[in-house]
């Protein structure tokens, strides 16, 4: 390996506390985030907590939801790449530097995706000196395509949509094949820094959320369920750290109801960018998991033209919302995180959630990756009236019922974890030993530990 000085960031601890980077640093940082969003130091940024500390959430109205349980967003649009995917990527490529794995110098990366982990490969990728290749399903918005050659990799796309995952697989091995010297694959779906990142540093910031809520008179500091949408599942391992202090929550996936991969063994393609990758993902923890729901993509779509048109802030100030939260509203959510709110509000009505408790969700992305998607449902539906709006408001989010919710009884959570098998020891070269070995809490363990041991590291890298 080179030893030239190879460019990293921060630990993850500096991730979930960034009061704790070096204070000169951190100032710089804040800085370049306007004035230079491509400078390396932007990697100081990674964090759910913006310049002042403040956890980046939102409560949303109860006006907006139809129920009395505050259901707290975390948006992800002010992270450097504008998706919370960022923090994994650079948690995965970091682990492996530190570790001498890979060199900037020496090998050109591979990240295989669906959109926001792509576009934050290219990101983090190029910011620490490595080429790096995006590998992305052709149907993917075009936005992504054009933030990933904007961040300075190359992107091929692949046949098919969002669940053509195989796809993406058998040309990165492709390209593997090739140049095997030189040529790295960085697979979210099984790279572990992806899980360690949500973890420590989403899982925490979650408790953390919930005792600063409490003190703001909203819950009683006790998440009672999580939400999350899941592609490569890096995003819902928050939920192990939680439960490691209220085992009682509630910990639920979500995936499309056009590729119904857990709930129902399904497939299809569908437009919920970012999950529903028709596969059950290495690094998820499926028997940690208390139950699946499945929205609809259209649905998801069209709730994100109420929540992001003209017409559709209209209809919300009629509702009595401020103008302030008719535009927080309007910028932090994309489809994937229009989808989670829709799927929390099932399993507060489901759960039987009250006004004092607490349900968690995700918005990894915002409305600037998916004009083109939002002109292509006007052009297939209509333009939106005031009418549309407030119909689609009441069957979408008012009326969401219980329907489509799986819970995780001990035989599904063995279907979970069988699912597995197909994808990663006939395709990708695990053993079943190593599948079976995923059953024991042991193994989970071993992994969430790491995060100390690649802390150490990091720090010992940056003193030399």
């Amino acid at each position: 390996m080179s030893q030239q000085k190879k460019i990293i960031g921060p630990t993850y601890e500096e991730m979930l506390h960034p009061w704790k980077i070096p204070s000169e640093i951190r100032q710089k940082a804040i800085e370049m985030k306007e004035k230079d969003p491509l400078d390396p130091i932007n990697l100081f940024n990674i964090s759910w907590r913006d310049e002042n500390d403040q956890i980046r959430m939102y409560v949303l109205p109860e006006a907006i939801t139809g129920v009395e349980t505050p259901i707290v967003v975390f948006f992800a649009k002010d992270f450097p790449t504008g998706s919370h995917k960022v923090g994994a990527t650079y948690s995965v490529l970091v682990e492996k530097v530190v570790r001498d794995e890979v060199d900037p110098f020496v090998h050109t990366l591979i990240w295989p995706s669906t959109g926001n982990y792509g576009i934050g490969g290219a990101w983090v990728g190029c910011r620490m000196g490595f080429d790096s290749i995006v590998i992305l399903p052709e149907e993917m918005s075009q936005e992504r395509f054009e933030i990933i050659r904007s961040y300075g990799a190359k992107v091929i796309a692949t046949p098919g949509c969002e669940s053509n995952v195989k796809e993406i697989y058998d040309k990165s091995k492709e390209l593997y094949a090739q140049n095997p010297e030189k040529i790295r694959i960085l697979n979210q779906f099984s790279e572990f820094g992806n899980y360690r990142f949500h973890y420590f540093v989403t899982g925490n910031t979650m408790l953390e959320a919930a005792e600063e809520l409490a003190k703001r008179g909203i819950g009683r500091g006790k998440i009672s369920a999580i939400v999350a949408g899941v592609g490569s599942a890096g995003t819902i391992a928050c939920g192990d750290r939680v439960k490691e202090v209220t085992p009682d929550t509630k910990v639920v996936a979500l995936e499309p109801i056009q590729c119904p991969t857990l709930s129902l063994n399904g497939y299809g393609g569908h437009d919920i960018q970012g999950i529903g990758d028709k596969h059950v993902t290495w690094i998820h923890h499926v028997t940690n998991m208390d139950a699946v729901v499945a929205v609809d993509d259209v649905d998801s779509k069209k709730g994100l033209q109420l929540f992001t048109d003209e017409v559709g802030k209209e209809y919300m100030s009629k509702l009595g919302l401020s103008g302030e939260d008719v535009e927080k509203i309007a910028s932090i959510f994309g489809i994937s995180g229009v989808a989670n709110v829709i799927g929390a509000i099932k399993m507060v009505k489901y759960y039987g959630l009250g006004k004092d408790d607490l349900v968690f969700t995700i918005a990894t992305d915002n409305i600037d990756r998916y004009h083109s998607v939002m002109k292509d449902l006007t052009e297939k539906y209509g333009k939106m009236d005031l009418c549309e709006a407030k119909n689609r408001h009441e069957r979408i989010f008012l009326k969401a019922g219980t329907d489509w919710i799986f819970e995780g009884t001990r035989d599904m959570k063995m279907r979970w974890h069988n699912l597995k098998y197909y994808t990663w020891v006939e395709q990708q070269g695990k053993t079943v030993e190593e599948l079976n070995a995923q059953l024991t809490e042991e193994y989970w363990n071993e992994q969430k530990e790491m995060v100390y041991e690649t802390d150490k590291l990091i720090k010992e890298y940056r003193e030399s």
